[in-house]
């Protein structure tokens, strides 16, 4: 199952973004310090060109702390890019961002006029309480449903910063296919669009994988069965979510095993790695040629009928 949504604001807000992004001295973008890539907005590198960049990894309390070392020098290896890992829990640390934007931009004088930050983030990363926390006041509304942002602002900030929010906004098309699932596990994606189960099989094939120690501890399981509706009929029995004939209630036990990962229940984890990331990179550029090599073949053929013809 591909997940995307793509609510009409959002349409409007991609449009935003590619306007203001020329107009601005730096962008300030919010990650999930647990999925750093697939929360990465791919309007960023495309067009940023040369301006200052900063990479919040976000909610890095509830994220693996060597995973999130590890995506804080692979995205500093690139020229203009500094990652800070933060949580909302420590605004005063929040705060410290009105002095690091000026250093981003060492060359420049922002006394007659305003240092212009353009802030980014997907739905539910944390975008608006980083407003919030840097304002010291409520500006953004903040909630744990995405899309809470629907409009543009600009904000006066301390240091003589102006910053520009616009509303958080996913992509039609989510690739590869797992950044979805990714993006659903974390919150990013509305409940009401999401099917709870392919969701949770997906959390549950992960952890099967990287972490079976954490399965068997939080779900008190004597051993990891050999698949993941297995764990599921398990877990089902331990919490009383059970149906007739002995069964699961697999949407019951896909909403624990989701909202334990999201309250952090399941310790601190990073469901990707720099490695997996450049891993499934490569498979993903294989599939478009090939799809390219295909539509190739159609065109091809295509032609040579209406030679013929």
């Amino acid at each position: 199952m591909a997940i995307n949504w793509y609510p009409g604001h959002m349409h409007k807000a991609r449009k935003e973004i590619r306007e203001l992004m020329p107009q601005v001295d730096l962008i300030i973008e919010v990650l999930d310090a647990r999925i750093p890539f697939s929360s990465e907005n791919p309007l960023v590198p495309s067009l940023r060109k040369d301006t200052p960049c900063i990479k919040i990894l976000n909610k890095a309390d509830l994220a693996d702390p060597v995973a999130t070392r590890q995506w804080q020098q692979a995205m500093e290896k690139e020229q203009g890019i500094r990652a800070i890992p933060m949580t909302q829990h420590e605004p005063q640390k929040v705060r410290e961002l009105l002095n690091i934007c000026p250093q981003m931009l060492p060359h420049r004088n922002f006394e007659g006029t305003p240092l212009r930050a353009l802030i980014l983030g997907i739905p539910n990363v944390g975008k608006s309480t980083t407003i919030n926390n840097l304002a010291n006041r409520i500006i953004a509304k903040t909630g744990n449903e995405p899309a809470v942002t629907k409009a543009q602002q600009r904000i006066k900030l301390p240091n003589n910063i102006v910053l520009h929010d616009t509303p958080g906004f996913l992509w039609p098309k989510l690739e590869p296919e797992e950044c979805g699932y990714r993006l659903a596990v974390t919150g990013a994606i509305k409940n009401t669009v999401l099917e709870f189960e392919d969701v949770g099989m997906f959390l549950v094939e992960y952890l099967m994988e990287a972490h079976p120690d954490i399965l068997r501890k939080r779900y008190n399981l004597d051993e990891i069965p050999m698949s993941a509706i297995e764990i599921f009929d398990d877990i089902g029995r331990r919490r009383g979510c059970m149906r007739k004939g002995g069964f699961a209630d697999t949407h019951k036990v896909a909403e624990i095993l989701i909202n334990d990962f999201r309250s952090g229940a399941l310790g601190r984890l990073t469901l990707e790695t720099p490695e997996m990331i450049e891993a499934q990179k490569i498979i993903m550029e294989a599939r478009r040629a090939e799809e390219e090599e295909k539509k190739a073949e159609k065109t091809t053929k295509k032609k040579k009928s209406r030679s013929k013809a």
